[in-house]
């Protein structure tokens, strides 16, 4: 299968923000993409660098104008599209959530992001309410999509969870980028270790990984710190954790990848993870701690 991962920078005026997505969408589509997966709260700035109510007037109902949008694109260009929407569900009370489009504009199912951080610059707590539907895959025409956000691709239990219920891919939409008051040699190791937990993942379930991130630098409206440089790097790995693409840092980049639908099969025949858990002692993992 084709799949287009479209990494790009974002800027304070939402529709010039929807419209370069829909050209490159449609770029990666007359390419040949069968599923595309967009950046996380791709419609403007990473807001949550600041806690504003006013920005909660970005959010919108499920279904809703974006949804529209998007839909739109997915029939006009014939692809399966995951996108990530801020949803306002009732006053007070939103989301973060992941939406899948079928093909034909259909909504086929959303998720909302269930792990939500609260860090210097990423004041998702503000904004977000942690996500209430679980962790089910989403069927599509393309395969059961095991569709997370960001913080989420950080726990193996919920790449496990997708997994145990069929999921044949495990997709983050992701923002998440450098502190600019750490070092270079610890900016590199927070990135590769984003990396190498996701291809972790992907190994112990034997299924690919797709995490799509954004680039370039997003100044804090505060003034309180020095913005977020988004560290891009969006990749795909195999279901042995192989990476089979992986982008720049700091370039704005619309890439298809094709992906061997037919190996998580036999890996899984070669590596059976599944068939030697032993469930009946991982209870523990249901308590926050042991003591």
């Amino acid at each position: 299968m084709k799949v287009g991962i479209i990494q790009q920078s974002c800027s304070g005026d939402v529709n010039a923000n929807k419209e370069k997505l829909a050209n490159n969408i449609r770029e990666v589509a007359k390419k040949g993409a069968e599923l595309v997966v967009l950046q996380e709260l791709h419609n403007s700035l990473y807001f949550c660098q600041t806690e504003n109510t006013q920005l909660f007037d970005l959010a919108e109902p499920i279904p809703g104008p974006s949804t529209e949008f998007y839909g739109a694109i997915a029939k006009e260009c014939g692809v399966v599209l995951v996108t990530s929407l801020f949803e306002r569900r009732a006053a007070g009370l939103y989301h973060n959530t992941a939406v899948v489009f079928e093909k034909d504009g259909t909504i086929a199912g959303k998720y909302r992001k269930m792990h939500i951080p609260d860090d210097p610059a990423y004041y998702e707590k503000f904004y977000f309410t942690p996500g209430d539907m679980g962790f089910h895959p989403i069927q599509t025409s393309v395969g059961k999509l095991g569709v997370q956000v960001c913080w989420d691709q950080w726990y193996p239990e919920g790449a496990r969870l997708m997994a145990l219920q069929g999921a044949e891919l495990l997709i983050y939409p992701t923002a998440i980028g450098y502190e600019s008051s750490d070092t270079e040699d610890e900016q590199e190791r927070q990135r590769e270790a984003w990396t190498t937990v996701q291809r972790g993942h992907a190994v112990a379930n034997g299924i690919p990984v797709i995490a799509v991130n954004r680039t370039g630098h997003e100044p804090d409206p505060s003034g309180q710190t020095n913005g977020i440089q988004f560290w891009g790097s969006s990749f795909v790995a195999g279901p042995q954790g192989e990476l089979l693409y992986r982008a720049p840092k700091d370039e704005e980049v619309n890439q298809i990848v094709e992906i061997d639908m037919k190996r998580s099969e036999n890996v899984r025949r070669w590596w059976p993870f599944l068939r030697d858990r032993r469930i009946e002692e991982f209870g523990g993992l249901t308590k926050r701690f042991i003591d």
